[in-house]
């Protein structure tokens, strides 16, 4: 039962980074056609995008360590994308603005999960170390 729950959740999980990356494509392909939109559209669909595929890479892992590094990893590229949305969302690049909302506050709940994972599995690197 508890496997399947660690299961259940991996992939809720996976959806929702899957899910985070198809919303910010969606407003790399909204953002003007001038050199910040374009900038700006360059560095949010690399980072927006990367929290998935880091995340597949981390099921993966060799090492208790190298999981947790590729979650850090995980944790870099949300908080970058929600800087990038921030930029979007004060220059006006997209239009209603609260258009961005949803995704932030879906960028800060998983950046909240990723902090609380990598807390979790440092202590329990520490607890197999002793």
């Amino acid at each position: 039962m508890m496997k399947e729950e660690n299961q259940a959740k991996k992939f809720d999980l996976e959806d929702r980074l899957v899910n985070f990356a198809v919303r910010i494509a969606r407003i790399v392909e909204s953002l003007p056609n001038t050199r910040t939109g374009n900038h700006i559209a360059g560095q949010l669909i690399r980072s927006g995008t990367s929290p998935a595929l880091n995340y597949g890479e981390a099921q993966s892992a060799e090492s208790r360590s190298d999981f947790i590094h590729k979650i850090k990893i995980v944790l870099k590229e949300l908080r970058e994308s929600n800087i990038s949305l921030k930029i979007i969302k004060r220059l006006t690049l997209i239009k209603p603005t609260e258009r961005i909302d949803p995704v932030m506050d879906e960028a800060n709940q998983l950046i909240a999960i990723f902090v609380k994972s990598i807390s979790t599995a440092q202590r329990n690197k520490i607890k197999k170390s002793q």
